[in-house]
């Protein structure tokens, strides 16, 4: 037994290194395969990073992007809020009577004018539809609100056709159709104001456009509208008769709905300049008799220059300019004293404006623009609706980012009822959210 226990000792004193070492070897092929996968999973994470960054920008969100709300896959929603925020002074305490659009500085000190709540985005593969709810304040504080836009829009339909329906501005020119946080200046032109009203020209309907097979871009479009109401003030608006007692005859036939066509072509004169031109009309019914009717024209030219090192849009020189001519038939009326004759009034102005971004975030900017009208009978009840009157404005842009701007202006007006007067406001705007691009 003695002998049996001190061969088992021997047999363990001679075996210990062994033991030892083959544990230490355990240890080494385990700290081994650790490090393996320490430097696999780095190898995997830095191979995911180098896709991310390979990748396209838009593979990862970013707040100017979509964001998908109660949908997936090619469903969407873009969704924000922007508002327009005023303080300024003039030297008439009357600014409204400056100020021809709904959406423009409306009094001295602060004055909140468009504040909007924009939804856009994918319907299924046939429609996207885009929504704009709007809130304004008045001069004692009250909010009003409207549904400014509501419409859906065809995006596979064949031939280079596009169809959209709903509430929308009319496509007539090139500022119409922007909505006021899209602005170049901080109110909107006196021609436009004359003539579409202080919200602009927009109403219920349908529009049409066909991008035509030309070597440059050519698109002819055709909208169809209702005409009625203080969105189409120079047609079927009881509230706009120069006047006459308002006929309120209603939509009777075809011939009372409101036409609107139009024609655009983009030309690249060179490299770094680009040529826009572009023609339209306005055709419908207005509320001053039976037979009476309303020709609007105009004519707009759009033009771009920007250097091919140009970085993020800067720097570029761009000038807009748009005339307009209404030929409005104005109906008899024997209800007023005096009474006012059957005429017919003819309407034209132009405001012509210059941008300037001279460096990244900052533009300059510069606009004249008149506005004149023949005498007519309805003058010498209330000559200042068809008064002659111009109006110069400077002003300069800063862009801290896409989602902000600060906007100082300047404004000089000559009017023939007005007189010259002097106004200087200060617009502040801040968007948050996800907002579909505007149109070049």
């Amino acid at each position: 037994m003695r002998r049996t226990t001190m061969a088992c000792g021997l047999i363990l004193a001679l075996c210990a290194p062994s033991l030892a070492v083959a544990e230490g070897d355990d240890q080494d092929r385990r700290l081994h395969q650790e490090i393996q996968d320490l430097s696999s999973d780095y190898e995997r994470r830095l191979r995911l990073l180098e896709e991310r960054l390979a990748a396209p920008a838009a593979s990862g969100w970013t707040p100017a992007q979509p964001m998908t709300l109660l949908g997936s896959g090619a469903n969407y929603l873009n969704l924000s809020f922007d508002a327009l925020v005023n303080v300024g002074t003039s030297t008439t305490s009357d600014v409204e009577r400056l100020q021809l659009g709904d959406h423009d500085p409306s009094q001295r000190g602060f004055s909140l004018r468009n504040a909007e709540i924009v939804l856009d985005g994918a319907v299924d593969p046939y429609f996207k539809a885009f929504a704009a709810i709007i809130f304004k304040l008045d001069e004692e504080g009250g909010t009003g609100a409207e549904l400014e836009e509501a419409y859906a829009l065809t995006t596979s339909l064949p031939g280079n056709l596009q169809v959209k329906a709903g509430q929308f501005f009319v496509e007539f020119g090139r500022q119409n159709p922007i909505h006021p946080h899209a602005w170049a200046f901080v109110d909107q032109p006196l021609i436009l104001g004359r003539l579409f009203g202080g919200d602009g020209l927009r109403n219920v309907g349908a529009r049409v456009s066909w991008l035509a097979p030309t070597p440059f871009y050519t698109e002819l479009l055709l909208g169809v509208f209702n005409g009625a109401g203080e969105t189409a003030a120079s047609f079927r608006n009881a509230g706009e008769t120069f006047g006459r007692t308002p006929a309120e005859h209603g939509l009777r036939n075809p011939g009372d709905l409101l036409y609107v066509p139009r024609i655009t072509g983009s030309f690249d004169l060179s490299d770094t300049q680009t040529v826009v031109a572009g023609a339209s009309g306005a055709f419908g019914s207005n509320e001053t008799g039976s037979h009476t009717d309303t020709q609007i024209y105009g004519a707009d030219l759009y033009w771009k220059w920007r250097p091919v090192s140009a970085q993020r849009g800067f720097p570029f020189v761009s000038w807009q300019t748009e005339a307009l001519l209404r030929r409005y038939e104005a109906g008899a009326d024997d209800t007023v004293d005096p009474a006012l004759p059957a005429e017919t009034f003819r309407d034209y102005g132009l405001y012509t404006e210059v941008l300037w971004g001279f460096r990244l975030g900052w533009v300059a900017g510069l606009r004249g623009e008149v506005v004149t009208g023949g005498t007519s009978a309805f003058d010498a009840l209330d000559p200042e609706p068809r008064a002659d009157r111009a109006r110069l404005s400077p002003n300069l842009t800063w862009y801290p980012t896409e989602f902000s701007k600060l906007r100082l202006q300047y404004n000089y007006d000559d009017g023939q009822v007005i007189g010259d007067e002097s106004s200087v406001w200060l617009q502040l705007e801040f968007m948050i959210g996800a907002h579909a691009a505007h149109k070049f």
